[in-house]
């Protein structure tokens, strides 16, 4: 048989009551807004011979702000980057340095993260079906004190990592999350219970039996359900308070106009926007409240089931965002969420979507803290957060519900235990189990990123050499536990400044970071968008070389001057 096999490059990740005192919040900040898009940018500071590195300096990393009663302080990156630390007059002074430093484009939880006392979990995830047959997810685990990068691990779609958030739950120990279950079809005893579940749509045929409360064993990153699946709706938050109560957010869809206070209502003065739910962690279900209604009808009465909680008074987008609650009260629940829907009052006078292009005064890219409470889920905006950034996780400095956890979120990579396996490897990014079948041969398709080659291919420690189309066969397999392992190189380390040449001339070069450029005119425009038209990158040259920065994995569409190509990362 014969199996692509596309390795990933490194991506591009005492009492809180509202008073005087000041509360440090930290947090993975994996996204934020600047004047010339959403493209969180980097520094290059140049290729780390001694490593096999191109050095970047990146916006991804653990952030701290303060909040104080009155003002929140702008989220500062800490444990600090400083170039200078690592790098002088040309040169790298500090190779382990200068490779902490870049490893924090690997700090991106798309998918998910958890903090648990004084460690760091992220789950990057991608899915990319013109290179390979499943989603695959990046599993990096983090000290959370100095940023140290503690492993780095590939893992398959069949783990069912995509979360709306993890939490630990201090009542007994267990760390849990509110997960997306694909490929899992609901079982009958729910889809024919009208009370638990009604679909809408009359489509289970994609396999996707929605989010479920799950236990997760971060050693491992086994994900248990409580329930086989249960909820549709866009979960942005999950969180956990001292007191072992579990709650998440809804992104709020609503299109009432705020009041004088900010929040929205619906035409019965109820609170409308983002609406908090309470799960059951032992039966994983939403918890409800009764509610006596009337048929409008007939007039008849009868009894209605609502959430136990309510909505927060305020719209958020449907983009991850995080919430926490500090150890000393559980009944305040923080949250970092965006400061409204995409919507507001236009130029014309209407309700309605807002620009991009005016999100500093319009507020549609914005962010702030909110307070929530967890009784009624109305929410209270105490502050905003400048350059909207978002967390794929949040925490309270010396108050988190985990402190003092014991925890292992390190493994051994241990094989499974069931059947004969391959560890297909990439030196440095972990591996995926693959079971399969003694006697057998097994062919494997190694694409590098742009920019790199095969520097070796060794099964079970023996080298074994690709084809002229970078195919290799293993041989017959004999033992349960196999590994091949993949090596990779730059193709050039030499990046040198070149005279200027015409536009024709310009070069684009992909590597394992992003794209260099060279050859080009200063003040020719470089516009980079993916293949759904999205402009992720648009600035003029200053030089005639430079380095961008891009999530790896994907197909970009790159003009410079009058030069277009595409480049997968």
């Amino acid at each position: 048989m014969k199996t692509k096999l596309f390795f990933l490059a490194a991506t591009m990740v005492a009492s809180l009551q509202l008073s005087a005192q000041n509360v440090v919040l930290k947090g993975i900040g994996h996204d934020n807004r600047y004047d010339d898009g959403e493209q969180m940018p980097s520094t290059y500071v140049g290729y780390n011979a001694s490593v096999q590195k191109s050095i970047f300096v990146v916006d991804q990393g653990i952030y701290s702000m303060k909040w104080d009663g009155s003002a929140l302080s702008t989220p500062i990156k800490d444990p600090a980057v400083n170039i200078a630390d690592f790098y002088s007059a040309g040169q790298f002074t500090d190779n382990n340095k200068a490779l902490w430093a870049s490893n924090f484009n690997m700090m991106y939880g798309n998918s998910g993260a958890v903090y648990i006392n004084g460690k760091l979990v992220t789950v990057f995830s991608r899915d990319e079906s013109s290179t390979v047959d499943e989603e695959l997810f990046r599993v990096c685990k983090w000290d959370a004190n100095n940023g140290n990068l503690l492993s780095n691990e590939i893992r398959s779609k069949s783990d069912r990592l995509e979360s709306a958030g993890m939490a630990y739950n201090p009542v007994d120990g267990k760390v849990y999350g509110l997960f997306y279950l694909t490929g899992n079809q609901l079982p009958k005893e729910i889809t024919d219970d009208p009370e638990y579940f009604t679909d809408q749509d009359d489509d289970m045929t994609d396999g996707d039996a929605g989010y479920a409360i799950c236990t997760i064993d971060l050693s491992t990153m086994k994900v248990t359900p409580i329930t086989k699946g249960l909820y549709y709706y866009n979960f942005i938050t999950f969180a956990i308070n001292s007191e072992g109560r579990a709650f998440a957010l809804t992104s709020g869809g609503s299109s009432a106009v705020p009041g004088d206070d900010g929040k929205q209502r619906d035409i019965n003065n109820k609170l409308t926007g983002a609406q908090l739910y309470e799960f059951d962690l032992t039966t994983g279900l939403m918890k409800t409240k009764a509610v006596e209604k009337t048929d409008p009808e007939t007039g008849d009465k009868y009894t209605d089931y609502e959430p136990l909680v309510g909505a927060t008074g305020y719209s958020s987008q449907y983009r991850r965002q995080a919430a926490c609650f500090a150890k000393s009260n559980p009944n305040k629940m923080y949250w970092v969420g965006y400061y409204n829907s995409g919507k507001g009052i236009n130029a014309y006078g209407s309700w309605g979507p807002l620009p991009d292009k005016e999100w500093r005064t319009n507020g549609k890219f914005d962010t702030s803290l909110y307070e929530v409470d967890i009784t009624t889920g109305e929410a209270t905006r105490i502050a905003n957060i400048p350059n909207r950034w978002i967390f794929s996780t949040l925490w309270v400095e010396n108050d988190d519900c985990s402190d003092g956890a014991d925890i292992d979120i390190l493994s051994n990579n241990a094989a499974p235990t069931d059947g004969c396996y391959i560890a297909l490897q990439h030196a440095d990014n972990g591996s995926i189990w693959q079971r399969i079948e003694e006697g057998k041969q097994y062919s494997y398709f190694i694409e590098p990123a742009d920019g790199w080659k095969i520097h070796s291919v060794t099964f079970n420690g023996a080298e074994i050499t690709p084809d002229a189309d970078n195919f290799v066969q293993t041989p017959a397999v004999s033992v349960q536990y196999n590994r091949l392992i993949v090596t990779f190189e730059q193709e050039s380390t030499a990046i040198q400044d070149v005279p200027a040449a015409a536009p024709s001339n310009v070069k684009i070069l992909g590597s394992a970071e992003g794209i260099h450029i060279t050859n080009a005119t200063p003040g020719d425009q470089v516009t980079i968008c993916t293949m759904d038209g999205r402009t992720v990158y648009s600035r003029r040259m200053i030089g005639h070389q430079a380095d961008v920065a891009l999530k790896s994995n994907t197909l970009y569409i790159i003009k410079v001057a009058d030069k277009v190509v595409k480049v997968r990362l």
